[in-house]
């Protein structure tokens, strides 16, 4: 059974000054360990004339157009005022938006307080869309399981069984026949609202490990078409070793799922054998899963069928 990991404790604000492309301003002391671990921004209107009820410091503070034009109707004393009631909280930093000039009080108390000042040319509305969304990505709760993620079909699958069952065998057969690789052997699993997506820790992106071949590098052998960097985890396929004392579901009536990070994914155990064609049924299961999505189940479709039929005879 997939279970969950402890979530990420936050992104550092380093990163985000590099991801977003930011001007340093005063890098405040704690500039490599400060932590931005709420994915909400705060626009510290209230907070500049000395409200601070309910003020949660861990968000990263923004100021536009509106604090701006609040702050010249102070004077130089009530500004450095303002500013340092601010960065007397631990605050991950203090983001001045749309190339708007910074005020002296407010980088003499960055720099008194030792706390980060940076500035960004985008809008406010288009650089919190930018950091709202950056930071629902690399807060999500996160684990890593073994297994394998392809795209099959716009489907999402992701492979999961004991070592030695055949997973990359059977992954390297459906790459072959057109489908992509998105992780092998190990997957980070990330869970984003109400999806999840997968993707490969980034030091063994695209490779493949074949017992009595060695580690093949998937993107350099069959080309960039064969690789995706992430998908979404629509499919859990369990491979197992036939065991004879199993009942295996033959009609499909009964739809499985498995817990993944809060998520109720669909699950389909595929029995292995000699003789079998997992590649084969893999993607008739990825299919067949897309059309349960689209309110097609064959299953469900023959059991009405046979009521039916009973019924009239």
């Amino acid at each position: 059974m997939i279970q969950q990991d402890e979530m990420k404790g936050g992104v550092k604000v380093s990163e985000l000054v590099e991801h977003l492309d930011l001007a340093v301003v005063n890098k405040g002391a704690d500039f490599d360990t400060a932590l931005v671990g709420i994915k909400d921004v705060n626009r510290p209107g209230l907070q500049l004339v000395g409200f601070f009820e309910y003020f949660d410091e861990r968000r990263l503070q923004v100021i536009g157009m509106a604090e701006t034009q609040m702050l010249n109707s102070m004077d130089p004393e009530q500004r450095s005022r303002s500013f340092a009631n601010l960065f007397n909280y631990e605050i991950p930093a203090l983001v001045v938006s749309r190339d708007l000039d910074i005020y002296p009080e407010c980088l003499s108390m960055a720099r008194k307080h030792q706390r980060t000042l940076l500035h960004t040319t985008d809008t406010t509305v288009v650089f919190t869309t930018k950091v709202i969304e950056y930071l629902t990505h690399a807060l999500a709760p996160t684990i890593t399981r073994h297994g394998g993620l392809l795209d099959i079909y716009g489907e999402g699958v992701l492979i999961t069984g004991d070592s030695g069952v055949g997973k990359s065998e059977t992954a390297i057969e459906l790459i072959k026949r057109g489908h992509r690789l998105v992780a092998d052997d190990a997957v980070e699993l990330r869970r984003v609202t109400d999806k999840l997506y997968g993707k490969a820790p980034e030091l063994i992106r695209h490779y493949m490990e074949l017992r009595g071949i060695g580690v093949i590098d998937v993107q350099q052998l069959l080309g960039t078409s064969a690789v995706k960097l992430e998908s979404q985890v629509d499919l859990v396929v369990h491979l197992e070793r036939w065991r004879e004392d199993k009942f295996y579901d033959r009609f499909g009536l009964d739809e499985e799922k498995v817990n993944i990070l809060g998520l109720e994914v669909p699950i389909v155990t595929i029995p292995v054998q000699p003789g079998r064609n997992l590649a084969t049924i893999v993607e008739v299961a990825a299919v067949n899963n897309r059309n349960k999505k689209y309110g097609f189940n064959a299953a469900k479709q023959l059991a009405d069928e046979l009521e039916r039929h009973a019924m009239e005879g």
